[in-house]
């Protein structure tokens, strides 16, 4: 019988029209070659002997083996190159570093493994689906992670007395910046960054209704909520009658101010600067809680952004507080 003849006619080439698929994907970096690997290796060789020698439970890996990263109990997901390598930089509190596998060499990505085995992180690699995923799972869909994410631990807000702490141990005046209803985390982290740039002590923010430190609030800050305490209290009037009575004097920022912010006398003292809310300025509690408020005076505008209103008063106070050169 002749043989049956191929439906489907003979087999065609491509002509090199597909010749880039072909290609495949990037490779990875052979372990001799990663800067980080041996490190690694032995961050969990210790870790593992610790965990025996002190009965904790050491790192849990999968049924085969395998070393599949554990979830942290809490915490966000920073991501970014740049991000990234400056929250190393600063120091903040982090479990672990993801990084793509089939990443193009860059000066960021070798440094921020560099300063992430430095500092004991767990570093993983993953395919970039696995950070895709883990960034749809962090409320950030479709984010331009670039190769790199870092899951942070969860702040540790520090006590309202913490911070007056902080500034006696240093010899110091104390300045602290409360925000009252301030909601916005770009202006939490705005705010940081003048505070620490002009001296003050640390932040006080109220536990609701009002931004935390989240990864929108470090970023603003370029770092500095790594060195500078943020404390959160439960009822903010009650804390800067707290305040008051360690000591401190209380000056609210308002564009209806008793006084110019350039008036002032108590700069030199021990200080709270109170900074109201985006749109509704100072509430009435915490307003009748200041022992005088402040207006700045601003000409072809109503009025000033929390955070820009922060920084000209921060700036005022260092003034009065530095010693003319």
């Amino acid at each position: 019988m002749p043989a049956k003849k191929n439906k489907k006619g003979p087999t065609k080439g491509s002509g090199g029209k597909n010749r880039r698929s072909l290609e495949g994907k990037k490779t990875t970096l052979p372990k001799e070659e990663r800067h980080w690997y041996s490190g690694k290796q032995k961050s969990r060789a210790a870790k593992s002997s610790s965990a025996g020698r002190s009965g904790a439970p050491g790192p849990q890996g999968r049924p085969d083996g395998g070393d599949a990263p554990r979830q942290a109990p809490g915490g966000e997901l920073l991501i970014g190159r740049n991000p990234v390598v400056e929250a190393l930089r600063a120091g903040m509190p982090a479990v672990r570093l993801f990084v793509a596998n089939s990443l193009d060499p860059d000066a960021r990505v070798n440094e921020a493994t560099r300063l992430a085995g430095d500092a004991g992180l767990e570093i993983h690699e993953v395919t970039r689906a696995e950070l895709d995923r883990r960034c749809d799972s962090n409320g950030l869909p479709g984010a331009a992670h670039q190769g790199l994410a870092m899951q942070v631990r969860p702040y540790r807000y520090a006590d309202p007395e913490d911070l007056v702490e902080r500034a006696r141990a240093a010899g110091q005046a104390p300045l602290i910046v409360a925000l009252d209803g301030v909601t916005d985390p770009h202006n939490l982290g705005a705010i940081a960054r003048s505070a620490a740039a002009f001296g003050a002590h640390g932040l006080l923010v109220p536990e609701r209704r009002a931004a935390g430190v989240t990864m929108a609030a470090w970023k603003t800050s370029a770092g500095t909520l790594a060195k500078l305490p943020v404390a959160q209290a439960v009822n903010l009037t009650r804390a800067l009658e707290g305040y008051k009575r360690d000591g401190l004097f209380a000056v609210g920022l308002d564009a209806e101010g008793d006084v110019r912010l350039d008036a002032i006398t108590l700069a030199e003292d021990p200080l709270v600067v109170v900074v109201g809310s985006e749109g509704k300025g100072l509430s009435r509690l915490v307003r009748e809680a200041c022992d005088t408020v402040a207006g700045i005076p601003i000409t072809g505008a109503e009025s000033l952004n929390a955070s820009v209103a922060a920084g000209v008063a921060l700036y005022e106070v260092a003034r009065r507080r530095s010693p003319v050169q």
